[in-house]
């Protein structure tokens, strides 16, 4: 559901974007009847998305790396470590975002995602927290899918405006 949005998104500003999800399940699994409904009322058709296994290659390969659940961030950090700068919660990119501001104009985004990173311990993944996941409506009714989608959209409006409104 988020790499549709974000995809979108980034679209919609001009961007060409090279969005991909991965996650934790196994590759080659259909989405949800939920999120196919939700998203293509839309206009997002996700129908013929699979699913794909997170690999060491992809997150080396990633400017940025969002996660929705704490479990997804860790495995990412421990299957590749040197993507901890770049890799964080949809909501924690959001909410430290918004406390250092906006990319300024002309800024690499990689000088902007250092600054969000900044002061951030890996120690921080230990134990758990449910504080910046985003929930997980799978196998829930279709109106929990509405609050999900509803959910990633705004806090992907809110990375966008951060990280690549008007910064050209």
């Amino acid at each position: 559901m988020g790499e549709a949005l974000l995809r979108r998104r980034l679209l919609d500003l001009g961007e060409l974007p090279h969005v991909h999800s991965a996650g934790l399940r196994a590759d080659g699994l259909e989405p949800s009847r939920g999120a196919v409904e939700v998203l293509a009322s839309r206009g997002l058709d996700v129908q013929h998305h699979r699913s794909r296994k997170m690999t060491e290659a992809m997150l080396e390969e990633a400017d940025l790396v969002l996660c929705m659940a704490r479990e997804h961030l860790k495995e990412a950090v421990v299957l590749h470590p040197p993507v901890w700068p770049r890799a964080f919660l949809l909501k924690e990119l959001v909410r430290l975002g918004e406390g250092v501001g906006a990319r300024a104009p002309g800024q690499p985004f990689e000088e902007w995602l250092e600054k969000v990173h900044a002061g951030r311990a890996r120690s921080d993944l230990l134990g758990t927290s449910t504080v910046d996941d985003v929930a997980d409506p799978i196998g829930l009714p279709t109106d929990m899918y509405e609050r999900t989608v509803t959910e990633i959209a705004d806090l992907v409006d809110r990375v966008v405006d951060l990280g690549w409104r008007e910064t050209k």
